[in-house]
C-alpha cells in the first residue's frame, strides 16, 4: 500500500553545515514545527534535507564575489553532478541590502542564467534568513508530499536511473529535460533511442528533423571525424 502524506505529522531531517550556523538560518529552522537540525561539516552544499536535497545558500553580495573567484560554477558543477539527490540554489537578500555589488547587473544574471539553464540548477529567492528557512521547509514539504504519490513511470528502477537516463539525453545538442522526457516516454531505453532512425526519431513529440538529425549523428557518427559538432550551423 502507498504509504500516506500527513501534513500535520510533517518531520524533517534537516543538517546544516558548521560554517553557517552564524547565518541566522539555522536559528529559524530550530523555530519551525516539525524540523530536527543537526550540524556538522557537510562536503557538499549548506544544508542537507532528509537525504534527498542538498540546498546551496548565497547572499546576494557573496554571489556576486564567487562569480569574480570561480568559486560558484565549481560549487554548482558538484551539486550537478550528484544524481543521487536534487539540490537547489538559494540567492538570500534584496537590492536595497546590497545596493552595490562586485559585479555589473548583465554579469549578475548571466551567472543565474548559467546556473539555472546550463548546470540545470534550480535557483529560488529570498529576502531574509527566515525566509530562507522557509523556503527549505517548503521544499522539504514538497518533496515528501511527492514521495507518498504513485509513482508514474519509475517502478523498480528507480529515481536515480531514471535521471541518469534524462541526463544522458541531454547531453545531446538541443535535447532539453522536456524532449528527453518524451524521446524516453516514446521510445524506452536510451539504447532502443540510439536504434533509431531520424525519420522515427522526427516524429517524437517536440523532437522533428533537426534535433533527429543531431540525435542520431551524436549516436553514431565517429567522433574523430572531420565534422562540426552537432547542433552548430
Amino acid at each position: 500500500m502507498q504509504r500516506q502524506y500527513n501534513p500535520l505529522q510533517f518531520a524533517a531531517r534537516i543538517a546544516v553545515d558548521d560554517r553557517e550556523r552564524s547565518s541566522g538560518v539555522a536559528e529559524a529552522l530550530s523555530r519551525r514545527p516539525g524540523v530536527n537540525i543537526t550540524t556538522r561539516r557537510l562536503s557538499l552544499g549548506d544544508y542537507e534535507v532528509d537525504d534527498t536535497l542538498i540546498v546551496e545558500r548565497k547572499t546576494l553580495a557573496d554571489f556576486a564575489v564567487s562569480v569574480l573567484d570561480g568559486r560558484l560554477f565549481r560549487q554548482v558543477s558538484r551539486l550537478a553532478r550528484d544524481h543521487e539527490v536534487r539540490s537547489c540554489l538559494i540567492l538570500e537578500g534584496t537590492a536595497e541590502r546590497y545596493p552595490r555589488l562586485a559585479i555589473p547587473t548583465p554579469a549578475f544574471q548571466g551567472a543565474i542564467i548559467t546556473v539555472t539553464l546550463v548546470f540545470g540548477v534550480p535557483v529560488l529567492r529570498s529576502a531574509t534568513a527566515d525566509e530562507t528557512a522557509d523556503l527549505i521547509v517548503y521544499a522539504a514539504r514538497q518533496l515528501q508530499r511527492r514521495a507518498a504519490l504513485p509513482s508514474r513511470r519509475m517502478g523498480a528502477k528507480g529515481g536515480s536511473l531514471r535521471r541518469t537516463q534524462l541526463l544522458l539525453l541531454q547531453a545531446v545538442p538541443m535535447v532539453g529535460p522536456m524532449r528527453a522526457e518524451a524521446l524516453l516516454e516514446t521510445l524506452g531505453v536510451p539504447s532502443q533511442i540510439a536504434n533509431t532512425d531520424a525519420g522515427t526519431l522526427a516524429e517524437v513529440n517536440g523532437i522533428g528533423p533537426t534535433i533527429a538529425a543531431s540525435i542520431h549523428r551524436v549516436m553514431h557518427q565517429d567522433a574523430g571525424e572531420n565534422a562540426e559538432p552537432p547542433g552548430c550551423d
